[in-house]
């Protein structure tokens, strides 16, 4: 079984957040409460989930708490994404490229997220690049999602590879906690948005750049 390197996607291997806000802004609008999240200044905001974004959103208009609203506009959050994925989303600065360097060097790659796993897997397609990793499992694929470690196992087996050695390349502190629940390493990324101080999560390293990463899974992953 090979070395494995696991992916988040959104903040990781893509800067998705533009088109979430859309989706989240289309679902404002159909409540008449017009454009409530702002593309750049709610992008973390946006990277950690649809119902975030929601949440953020009705709390601006006075309805924190609104858990019932929530439930209900999640799923046309998601048809409205569904309907626009790629029109603003970009694949990070070298993301690919070091994609294909590990897979030259002979280690397995593979996609765990927190998003639905059909609109992933549609999201990847449409960017061209879905058949460069060997796996992808995302939120709806098993019964649990990140932090439980169990979708990052699925992960590196599904790849053909030994979650003994692996490790999970992320930007978010969920991505930690699951990089802590499996036992791995965790890389975190410092170029996407966040709101988070990565530097008090400890991780076993960060990167500014894709081109980073070699030398990185060289020494953490022996």
């Amino acid at each position: 079984m090979k070395p494995t390197v696991v992916f988040d996607l959104d903040g990781t291997l893509a800067d998705t957040s533009g088109d979430l806000i859309a989706a989240a802004n289309s679902c404002f609008r159909g409540l008449d409460l017009g454009d409530v999240l702002h593309p750049v200044h709610d992008a973390a905001t946006a990277l950690r989930g649809g119902r975030s974004m929601l949440r953020l959103g009705l709390s601006r208009v006075g309805r924190d708490g609104d858990e019932d609203e929530v439930a209900r506009q999640y799923p046309v959050l998601l048809g409205h994404y569904a309907a626009a994925i790629d029109t603003h989303t970009t694949l990070y600065p070298g993301a690919m490229e070091a994609v294909d360097r590990l897979k030259s060097r002979g280690y397995a790659v593979s996609i765990c997220t927190n998003k639905p796993e059909s609109l992933a897997r549609r999201l990847m397609g449409n960017l061209g690049v879905l058949d460069a990793f060997g796996a992808l499992v995302g939120a709806d694929t098993l019964a649990t999602c990140k932090p439980d470690p169990a979708p990052y196992f699925a992960a590196v087996e599904r790849a053909g590879g030994n979650p003994r050695r692996s490790l999970l390349i992320g930007d978010s502190e969920t991505d930690h906690a699951t990089a802590r629940a499996a036992g791995v390493a965790s890389v975190l990324v410092t170029f996407a948005p966040t709101d988070t101080d990565l530097s008090t999560l400890d991780p076993e390293a960060t990167i500014d750049h894709f081109d980073a990463l070699d030398d990185v899974v060289s020494r953490l992953l022996v």
